[in-house]
């Protein structure tokens, strides 16, 4: 087992899910003041996604149940897919609130969605072909 990929894996994760927190947060108590609601829900939408891998990556560093080869194929897919999936929601989200038109670039959101779908393909062929470090 690589130490050094699960301390990135639980690092990663705890950092996205401080984020998480904030965003969410930030959504709950300041963005309904400046968007209209279907644009608070759409951000609590990728706040949740950004959750959801931020508690995977907490999983995967504290396990050994797919090889260190999957681990970081995972950690690399999810990193890339949550910044085009999550990233681009909050964009869109707040797009009236800046000077850069997010919705010309809103076809990453699928992007990234299909990122880490992919991600969990990898984690599930790992774990159904058992190799474990």
């Amino acid at each position: 087992m690589n130490f050094n990929m699960n301390k990135k894996l639980l690092i990663t994760g705890t950092v996205l899910g401080i984020l998480g927190i904030i965003l969410g947060a930030f959504a709950a108590h300041g963005l309904g003041k400046l968007v209209d609601a279907d644009a608070v829900k759409s951000f609590e939408t990728g706040v949740r996604y950004q959750m959801y891998h931020a508690l995977l990556f907490l999983i995967l560093g504290s396990t050994s149940f797919i090889s260190l080869k999957s681990k970081k194929i995972v950690f690399y897919l999810v990193l890339i897919g949550l910044v085009f999936f999550s990233g681009s929601i909050y964009g869109l989200a707040t797009n009236t609130l800046t000077s850069f038109n997010f919705k010309s670039i809103a076809l990453i959101t699928p992007i990234g969605g299909l990122l880490l779908i992919t991600a969990w393909m990898v984690m599930l062929i790992g774990i159904i072909r058992g190799q474990v470090d």
